[in-house]
């Protein structure tokens, strides 16, 4: 019996009409905006995809979901929900490219374009070897987003001054399993020339030293023409963080906007929007908006649509015009400031309305934790909304505050209309500190040195990322009030995940501490039914707050680390950080809203000699 024949794909054969679309797998709608956005890709068996542009997303059952004061932000008309279309009546959803296009045979060791392997339709197998493929564990990548195949063939020949391909050789990917580094694993060709490591690869300059330029492509966008980029590429394993930075935005649901007549409409003003005021009233009798809701008219209805139609003009406008463009540092005072107002005062519950925000206070008196400990105010969120958005992506480097659009990847080829983005419910808790108190301790030469070293670092660092140098680089919001609010959270969050039971992953924080805010909230947003139950609320009330802060307290004074930790000249990436490490302050990426830098534990309890006195030690 003669040898079995190589598998082959069958040629000529009308495709399947179950088959014209494949269904890749299964993401949650929150990953495609947290963890798996446009850009990022995704991991599914043993294939490797990328996830397309929103202009090529079905978005024709994706739900809408309002958040004026965020849209109007970001200069969009609204949002969407990911898609997820019922399998049962839709093929289509989400779109997604095979990336990177190298994969590799375990077996033969050939390393080659996906297509060339000529797997059977639907798998990624060699077919001579019948085995598995393996895609390619490097990619490169470049600041402004561009993502490409790593150059095999330019990497093996360098120094040789054959033109690309020339040589006619057959590449080679093995790991001689020596060593778990970069050495093991050898690139080879069939033409004779030597086989080579990637190691030194990951060099900042290696690629560029190689005559290696980045070519500009946008693999993730359709019909993307190539751009001019004279950013060095970098080799990136692909399965990095670095490979996919998502810059995303959010906003809680505040009155007026989540309640009352802008609520009511919400839902209804994509149709509204483009209906004159007769056909609006028209379509309110028809659809009997107002049955349960007999304290608005259609009048009420109409003014609402026409507040958001002018909002958005205003929004719209300012987007277009370069000149009134804000840096998103803006964006987010602006939010934080509403935010911060809204917690501030009273938002009660009632019993006939549907409300997506509830603050009220405890019911017993904080006059002990205003004296012992400088809190002003105490509010127990029982109810809040929170919507993220996807705005664009970054490369290489984390988003910062001095970024230009240029360093940011965009989602779409043309400039979108909405972004995508999930809500999310849950419940908090907001502690206001006493401010004349505060800028007493504000004062202090100790705090405002140890403050002032954390700026420093933080200034020279946003200055060294600058992309254009004729603009001033954005101050730092190190202060001592910022540490102080920023360590509070952190320490109440770790306490609150010991004593509540929650997991800290599932606790965030929003910190209000530039200007004349004072506050933090500490709060629990998910998809699941972690912390809706009212046991974050529980935790601000009185007895129990004092109780938190004391035992937080007491942890924070003493680290395992220390005096190691305490003592502690720069610390955390790029010395952003002084007394702060897992043992002490430190939380996971998910609940830490500035990538767990600005942190001091001193700024809570001074230091062990007392000379630099802590907020909670006066």
């Amino acid at each position: 019996m003669g040898p079995v024949p190589p598998r082959t794909r069958r040629r000529g054969l009308p495709s399947s009409p179950a088959r014209a679309v494949r269904k890749l797998g299964e993401i949650r709608r929150a990953q495609l905006v947290t963890t798996y956005g446009v850009g990022a890709m995704v991991a599914v068996e043993n294939e490797s995809f990328l996830v397309r542009g929103i202009d090529s997303w079905d978005i024709s059952e994706a739900p809408t979901i309002s958040e004026p004061r965020l849209a109007r932000q970001l200069g969009v008309s609204g949002f969407r929900m990911p898609p997820a279309p019922d399998p049962d009546r839709a093929r289509d959803g989400v779109r997604a490219v095979r990336f990177p296009e190298m994969y590799s045979c375990p077996h033969c060791h050939q390393l080659q374009p996906f297509r060339k392997f000529n797997s059977p339709a639907g798998k990624a197998e060699c077919s001579t070897c019948q085995e598995s493929l393996v895609p390619s564990r490097f990619v490169i990548a470049c600041t402004r987003g561009h993502l490409d195949d790593f150059p095999y063939w330019k990497w093996v020949h360098r120094g040789n001054r054959k033109e690309f391909g020339s040589c006619g050789g057959q590449l080679t990917f093995r790991a001689d399993g020596s060593t778990a580094s970069l050495r093991s694993v050898l690139i080879g060709c069939s033409c004779g020339i030597d086989e080579v490591s990637m190691e030194g690869s990951f060099r900042r300059q290696a690629l560029r030293e190689l005559g290696i330029r980045c070519e500009g492509r946008r693999p993730w966008l359709k019909d993307a023409p190539t751009e001019s980029c004279q950013e060095p590429p970098r080799t990136l394993q692909r399965g990095s963080s670095s490979v996919w930075f998502p810059v995303m935005h959010s906003a809680l649901s505040i009155p007026p906007w989540s309640q009352g007549i802008a609520k009511l409409v919400a839902p209804y003003y994509d149709i509204f929007k483009v209906e004159d005021h007769s056909a609006i009233r028209s379509f309110v009798r028809m659809q009997k908006l107002l049955r349960h809701h007999p304290n608005f008219t259609d009048d009420d209805v109409v003014a609402e649509v026409d507040r958001r139609r002018a909002a958005e003009a205003v929004a719209t406008e300012q987007a277009e015009d370069p000149g009134t463009e804000k840096p998103a540092r803006d964006h987010r005072r602006e939010i934080y400031e509403g935010e911060y107002r809204s917690l501030s005062k009273p938002h009660l519950e009632v019993a006939e309305q549907e409300q997506e925000f509830v603050c009220e206070p405890p019911t017993a008196s904080i006059d002990a934790l205003r004296t012992s400990r400088g809190l002003e105010q105490v509010m127990l969120v029982k109810r809040l909304r929170e919507v993220r958005a996807l705005q664009s992506f970054r490369r290489v480097d984390e988003p910062s505050t001095t970024d230009l659009p240029l360093r940011e990847a965009a989602i779409s080829l043309t400039k979108p209309s909405w972004l995508p983005a999930f809500e999310v419910s849950g419940e908090g808790v907001f502690i206001r500190l006493d401010t004349a108190r505060l800028g007493d301790w504000e004062q202090d030469p100790g705090q405002i040195a140890r403050a002032a070293r954390i700026r420093k670092n933080h200034e020279n660092l946003l200055a060294s990322r600058a992309t254009d140098t004729t603009k001033p680089v954005p101050p730092s919001p190190a202060s001592p009030r910022f540490l102080l609010l920023h360590a509070l959270a952190h320490i109440l969050i770790n306490e609150w995940s010991l004593d509540g039971g929650y997991p800290s992953s599932s606790l965030r924080e929003r910190v209000y501490g530039t200007e004349d805010m004072a506050g933090v909230l500490i709060y629990t947003a998910t998809s699941d039914s972690a912390g809706s139950l009212g046991g974050v609320v529980a935790q601000g009330e009185p007895g129990r707050l004092e109780d938190s802060l004391r035992s937080a307290l007491h942890r924070a004074s003493w680290c395992s680390n220390d005096p190691l930790c305490m003592e502690s000249e720069a610390s955390g990436a790029d010395s952003l950080n002084l007394a702060a490490c897992h043992a002490c302050l430190l939380l996971p990426e998910t609940s830490c809203e500035n990538n767990n830098i600005l942190l001091d534990r001193a700024a809570l309890v001074g230091t062990p000699d007392g000379c630099v006195p802590g907020f909670f030690t006066l």
